[in-house]
């Protein structure tokens, strides 16, 4: 199998079977974000146990590469401390703003390497970061609340 397709089948298979889209209550920091350009919305739940990610939860509404990218992020920063999923988040946003030229570390990215080629795509690149930001955002409200 092709790499491109395998890469499309992770994405659409997040998008179909999307993971911890359900918001939890009680959350440490709830953000919205809108990607102004297009229309896609997500809304995001953290919760941290310490400096750790306890649990990511969201909602959203958009097109499969914001929607299935949320669901790669929330699987890969859960369980992770604030610092760790924060590399992980730079390290996503780098791959998608290479322009195509970062392939992205399947080590550290895991499902997350399949959005690679939308950096080869600008006005993509915001809808795979949408959640992401989120995720930035919250984490950042977060730990200024503890």
């Amino acid at each position: 199998m092709e790499l491109d397709s395998l890469y499309q089948e992770v994405i659409l298979d997040h998008y179909k079977r999307p993971l911890n889209k359900s918001l939890a209550a009680n959350p440490d920091a709830q953000v919205h974000h809108v990607n102004t350009s297009c229309g896609d919305e997500v809304t995001l739940n953290l919760h941290l146990e310490g400096d750790r990610v306890s649990k990511v939860t969201w909602e959203g509404v958009g097109c499969s590469i914001s929607q299935a990218s949320t669901s790669v992020m929330t699987d890969l920063l859960i369980d992770k401390s604030a610092a760790d999923a924060l590399a992980l988040v730079e390290e996503f946003q780098a791959m998608l703003q290479s322009k195509g030229k970062d392939s992205g570390n399947e080590d550290h990215l895991q499902d997350g390497v399949a959005f690679a080629g939308v950096s080869k795509f600008p006005a993509r690149v915001k809808c795979a970061l949408l959640g992401w930001m989120a995720f930035k955002d919250a984490l950042q409200q977060a730990l200024k609340n503890k």
